[in-house]
């Protein structure tokens, strides 16, 4: 059954590669033709299933229609900005996002994040790295830490409570939505609640460690992940050590 949709196809698939990423599928949003005759057939080769989408509204259609693992997405689109469709995904799909940018403000970068971009990449860029960069989210563990691991107990620390094997995390009984890297973060941080994760750890931990982006990313997914946690507490359950980086606490403590 071919699942191109309305998107344009890239190449033929390469099946010769039979491993885990042979089964991966990856969504390129992109309205440059030049980028997409670069980007597209090195991930057919890698083995990866690639459509493509050149505007946001195609973008969130083809997202909702085959469910991607991977979603490649321009800032810069017609008919839906990409900061608009990574809202639109987020509500239906956990794919993993890497935003790419032609814009070097900050700010573009952090709202990505924001919306809940996983990476992101400014143009120029290498088309090997980014390959590199949706290998490396494809190999990441969809569970983190020895305590928060599948089949392993529910760990409750103040009014979070985290259920590993089923990938919720309820604060107060009422169970609120996480990314994955949201999730996988606040699960690492569990798992030791008594020790300092500087942020290059939780890059290893979470990203993997080979992991191209650099350590504000990390700040920016703990930052978006008080946001969901604290709800009206006057202090966050994850702390800030100056210098070093974050650890977990009771609310209380």
């Amino acid at each position: 059954m071919d699942r191109s949709g309305p998107a344009e196809r890239w190449g033929t698939r390469e099946m010769s590669n039979i491993d885990q990423r042979s089964t991966a599928t990856v969504l390129v949003v992109e309205d440059a033709p030049e980028f997409l005759q670069m980007i597209v057939p090195l991930l057919e080769r890698e083995g990866y299933a690639t459509s493509a989408a050149t505007d946001g509204e195609q973008a969130v259609a083809l997202a909702r229609e085959l469910m991607p693992d991977v979603i490649v997405l321009d800032l810069a689109l017609p008919k839906l900005d990409g900061v608009e469709v990574c809202r639109q995904v987020r509500t239906f799909s956990d794919a993993y996002v890497i935003m790419l940018t032609s814009r070097s403000d900050e700010v573009d970068r952090v709202v990505g994040l924001e919306v809940g971009a996983d990476d992101y990449m400014t143009k120029p860029f290498s088309p090997r790295e980014l390959v590199a960069r949706v290998r490396a989210m494809l190999r990441r563990p969809r569970t983190a830490g020895s305590g928060t691991e599948a089949g392993g107990p529910k760990v409750t620390i103040g009014r979070i409570t985290i259920d590993a094997p089923g990938r919720t995390v309820e604060i107060d009984g009422d169970e609120i939505n996480l990314t994955r890297i949201e999730f996988d973060l606040l699960a690492t941080l569990a798992a030791q609640p008594s020790m300092v994760f500087s942020r290059a750890m939780l890059r290893d931990l979470v990203w993997g460690p080979d992991w191209y982006g650099d350590d504000h990313v990390v700040d920016v997914h703990i930052a978006n992940l008080r946001k969901k946690i604290d709800g009206g507490a006057e202090r966050s359950q994850i702390r800030t050590v100056r210098g070093v980086g974050y650890r977990m606490a009771d609310a209380g403590a």
